[in-house]
Order: C-alpha cells, then sequence, then structure tokens
C-alpha cells in the first residue's frame, strides 16, 4: 500500500487547527494501522469525497459521547435533550471547517483537488458500504475522545 504523506497530513492539520482553534484542545496522534475499507469503527462517521490529484474518501469517526462533548463545547448550556437533537448539524459544522482548513492546505501546496461536503452518518440508523481498497486508520485522541481518520486514497 502507497498512500502518500502529501495527501494524509492536509486532513489531519486541517483537523487539528479546527480541535485547536474553535474546540481549544490538542489532538494528539496515537496509533497508525492498516485496514481493507474505510469503514468507521465508532457510531458516527463524517465522510469526505476526494477528486482530483488523487481520489477516493477521508473518513472521520467517532463516538455519541465525543460528539456530545464537542457540541457542548461549541453551544455550552444547552439541555442533554437538545444535544441529541443537535449535535449531527454541530458535527456538519466542525467538518465544513476542517474541509475548508484542508482545501486552502492543498491549494498552497499547489494540489488541485476538490473536496465534496462532508456528509454525517449515524451507523446506528444508516447502513453505509465502503468498497475494499487499501486504508490507511490514524487515532487522533483529545480530552473529547478519540477521532479516528481512514484514508482511502487510489
Amino acid at each position: 500500500m502507497q498512500i502518500k504523506a502529501d495527501f494524509i497530513n492536509p486532513f489531519l492539520e486541517a483537523a487539528t487547527i479546527v480541535f485547536r482553534d474553535v474546540l481549544q484542545t490538542d489532538l494528539i496522534r496515537g496509533k497508525i494501522g492498516i485496514k481493507d475499507s474505510p469503514e468507521p469503527s465508532h457510531e458516527l462517521a463524517i465522510i469526505v469525497g476526494v477528486i482530483g490529484s488523487f481520489s477516493g474518501e477521508v473518513v472521520y469517526s467517532l463516538n455519541y459521547d465525543a460528539a456530545y462533548k464537542i457540541s457542548s463545547k461549541l453551544v455550552p448550556g444547552m439541555s442533554p435533550e437538545d444535544l441529541k437533537n443537535e449535535f449531527k448539524d454541530m458535527l456538519g459544522e466542525i467538518a465544513n471547517m476542517t474541509t475548508g482548513n484542508a482545501m486552502n492546505i492543498f491549494t498552497s501546496a499547489g494540489q488541485s483537488i476538490e473536496i465534496t461536503t462532508p456528509n454525517i452518518v449515524d451507523s446506528k440508523n444508516t447502513s453505509i458500504k465502503f468498497n475494499k481498497k487499501p486504508t490507511l486508520q490514524i487515532n487522533l485522541y483529545s480530552k473529547f475522545g478519540r477521532l479516528e481518520v481512514n484514508v482511502a486514497i487510489a
């Protein structure tokens, strides 16, 4: 498997920027592994398609607890019931910021790619199938919990 750091690093850097600037916490890199598909390990997935110099998908994955903690940070004082109703929208905003930062990083490096609008999927309510393709899994940790990043690029 050969996935270049030039493709992976902008997505990791973008997530790091958003967590640092918006959520006031650091992301710490953990284990890196290889999987046979970008299928997420957690209940929630943020799926981003990539077209251009590279093509494939990036899947950010986290559990409900982390999503609720992130949402509470974004809107302090929101009731638990409102959090359960609104967390997907808040994750969508984080995903949009991360995608925008990744696009800026790619553009600054002279890479020509397009990134799709992030799609938030709750695997308890929706079934998703991913094609088998070599995937690099990077685990990132913060005070909110683990964020899994699966990068499957052809």
